[in-house]
């Protein structure tokens, strides 16, 4: 069922399109406002899946109502109406944010084909507000310490670029996440995702895994395989322990990255790819590279941004925050509620936390599952 607002001087004309609009949808909840001033105080009382807007009115006009409603209400559709004398200002409106302009007196047939795809197109935004949220609360990034919320800022600058970036961290201090939301906040967002984790793969394998390989390339490649890069392609490559990668493969990733090609292994075949490349390690990359463990110019290819994930250790504000955090991912999937002692609370956020968040969560869970309710002082000491 759709709520629709009505915005027009004459009070004929509002009679004729609020009947069009209940002959199309009886479902449909009419409003009518027959100034500006009028439109805007009902607009915030009430939620609209669309507006059709006169755009000549007294008092307030048309085009006024729409930059307040696109300042305060973006995601609402506005249908402009106007005469043809006001086809100008109806352009004007369309570059502020307008879905579309109908002119007076108003085409049956393009009214109802322009209302439809109107309320489409905000079925389409929730579907995508609630998907978003959905995947922001599983890559939420949990805590208020300024040492995170450094780290959320430098993700909102960068995320809606192409720029590479490289996270560092030791290990399961959530590097993985800022990934998540590096992708998610960007254009590539509704592209894939991919995800390799570098110190998992053999050396003899990682070159096939990233740039796939053609059949008989080797003896157990029984037929031509994507690799990673492509299957990233118009997406986000996320690189995991890149700094675990052999020699030779750092040197054929900094090929595609200076190219954007890369070669299937066993073959001659030359693929154009659009990827946008995130790197995350552990180690001291500038300690590899004085070593000769990795290659400074890969270094300088992935690393236009950097982003330091800090330790659990680094960050203890938020050890409360990721304890309530992962006490709900355990309760949504069937675990009787609990709640910690101020002693068990105490311990933990006390502790040496080597593992980091990944630490945090298992010992939550294992108190969880070991604990009583309360959790006690002495579980927490002898269970984390």
């Amino acid at each position: 069922m759709a709520r629709i607002l009505i915005v027009e001087d004459e009070k004929a004309i509002r009679n004729v399109l609020k009947n069009i609009l209940i002959n199309e949808d009886k479902s449909f909840t009419i409003d009518m406002a027959e100034d500006g001033d009028v439109a805007e105080q009902i607009l915030q009382e009430h939620t609209y899946d669309l507006v059709l807007c006169d755009i000549k009115m007294p008092k307030k006009d048309g085009i006024e109502v729409l930059k307040y409603a696109m300042s305060n209400y973006g995601d609402t559709p506005f249908i402009m109406i106007s005469g043809h004398a006001d086809l100008d200002a109806a352009v004007s409106c369309i570059k502020m944010g307008a879905f579309d302009y109908i002119s007076k007196p108003p085409d049956l047939n393009r009214l109802l084909m322009t209302i439809r795809q109107a309320l489409d197109r905000k079925l389409l935004i929730q579907e995508n507000q609630r998907l978003r949220k959905k995947v922001d609360k599983r890559f939420a990034m949990v805590g208020e310490s300024k040492a995170l919320e450094h780290v959320r800022k430098v993700i909102e600058k960068v995320a809606s670029t192409d720029a590479r970036v490289l996270i560092t961290g030791p290990n399961g201090s959530g590097k993985e996440i800022v990934a998540n939301q590096l992708h998610q906040l960007s254009a590539r967002s509704k592209q894939p995702f991919i995800e390799v984790n570098c110190a998992a793969i053999p050396s003899e394998l990682i070159e096939s895994e990233l740039f796939g390989h053609a059949k008989g390339a080797f003896t157990s490649a029984i037929k031509d395989r994507k690799g990673q890069f492509e299957l990233a392609d118009g997406g986000t490559l996320f690189l995991d322990e890149i700094g675990d990668m052999s020699l030779a493969a750092q040197a054929k990733v900094l090929r595609a990255l200076q190219e954007s090609v890369i070669t299937p292994v066993g073959s001659g075949k030359r693929i154009s790819v659009n990827v946008r490349v995130i790197a995350a390690t552990n180690r001291n990359i500038i300690d590899d590279i004085a070593a000769g463990r990795f290659r400074e110019d890969l270094y300088h290819r992935l690393s236009v941004i950097v982003v330091e994930v800090p330790s659990l250790n680094d960050r203890r504000d938020d050890i409360h925050l990721l304890i309530d955090h992962f006490s709900q991912q355990l309760v949504n999937q069937g675990m009787v509620p609990k709640t910690f002692s101020k002693a068990a609370m105490k311990h933990l956020s006390n502790m040496d936390w080597t593992g980091n968040v990944r630490q945090l969560r298992n010992v939550v869970e294992r108190l969880y599952i070991l604990g009583s309710n309360p959790v006690t002082g002495g579980e927490a000491i002898q269970y984390a």
